[in-house]
């Protein structure tokens, strides 16, 4: 009986050794991942996601590398730009493995060694720009470590997909003087600002003073023409009703007895003038010879005519 039960563990113990080799033995490679085996401790092969049998002790997966792209967070550090400015800089830096074997054996550690290499570019990068030029410049000093730390990391299978610069923080001392610059500027823009506008004012009342100077000396001159045309239109209407008068007249006189119509009438004229002036004088003078006063008569009617 007890040799029947050694017998049954003895078969049992041999079982599930069985089976524990043979779960052992299967590996499945999740996906973006991929699994470095090593016969014997060296190097046989790399293996993809999918299942996979891998001979215990024989055999051992000895990195498991992952082909995703990876975020790599550069600390901050201290740079001195061109004009002996200190600043602070941190990044971050992205990559992925595209040659596990090189990411496993070409370096011990490739995420400390690409984030050593990307801190010191970055330092020499900020050392060629002014600290004026430091925020303009980000897309230039990225790209620069891209390039340093893809080429250094070439041999490792390594492959830089991008750099970003995350902030650049100058010092206390210098960000006062900063800020002080950034406010005169400022006011410097304010009074710029309010002297042009003060100008444009300036300018344009002037113009609008201009204009109307202008349009009141078109509309006194339109004033002086119309007037000038007026009158002239008026002298010439008097003129011509004038002539039309002296016309008529002539016409009269060249009538028959239109000469004595004349005579007569300058002769009434003359008495109604005579009239007004002795009315008007204190001292009343008579002729020296009525006689006189015939004679005008008679001048202005000839004798033998009849009034």
């Amino acid at each position: 009986m007890v040799d029947l039960i050694i017998s049954w563990l003895t078969a049992g113990g041999v079982l599930a050794l069985f089976f524990l080799i043979f779960f052992k033995t299967i590996r499945i490679v999740p996906e973006q991942e991929a699994w470095v085996v090593e016969f014997f401790g060296k190097f046989q092969k790399a293996l993809g996601p999918g299942f996979h049998l891998v001979i215990p002790v024989i055999q051992r997966v000895a990195y498991k590398q992952i082909l995703k792209e990876e975020v790599i967070d550069v600390p901050p550090q201290v740079c001195i730009t061109k004009d002996n400015v200190q600043v602070t800089v941190d990044g971050i830096l992205y990559l992925k493995i595209v040659d596990p074997v090189k990411a496993s054996y070409g370096i011990d550690n490739y995420r400390f060694a690409s984030k050593q290499l990307a801190q010191t570019t970055m330092r020499s990068e900020i050392g060629k720009i002014e600290l004026d030029n430091s925020f303009s410049e980000r897309t230039r000093i990225n790209e620069a470590i891209v390039q340093a730390v893809d080429e250094a990391s070439d041999p490792w299978g390594i492959k830089v997909t991008r750099y970003e610069i995350r902030d650049i923080a100058p010092n206390q001392t210098v960000s006062e003087a900063l800020q002080q610059q950034v406010r005169a500027e400022r006011e410097k823009r304010a009074e710029i600002l309010a002297s042009e506008g003060e100008r444009e004012g300036r300018i344009n009342v002037s113009e609008g003073e201009r204009e109307e100077s202008i349009n009141l000396s078109q509309g006194e001159r339109q004033k002086r023409i119309n007037e000038a045309e007026g009158r002239a239109a008026a002298m010439e209407i008097i003129a011509a009703a004038t002539a039309e008068g002296i016309k008529e007249v002539a016409e009269a006189i060249n009538s028959p007895n239109g000469d004595r119509a004349v005579k007569l009438r300058i002769a009434e004229q003359f008495v109604e003038q005579l009239r007004k002036v002795l009315e008007k004088a204190n001292t009343t003078v008579m002729p020296h010879d009525l006689a006189q006063l015939n004679s005008i008569v008679n001048t202005i009617l000839p004798r033998g005519g009849k009034q």
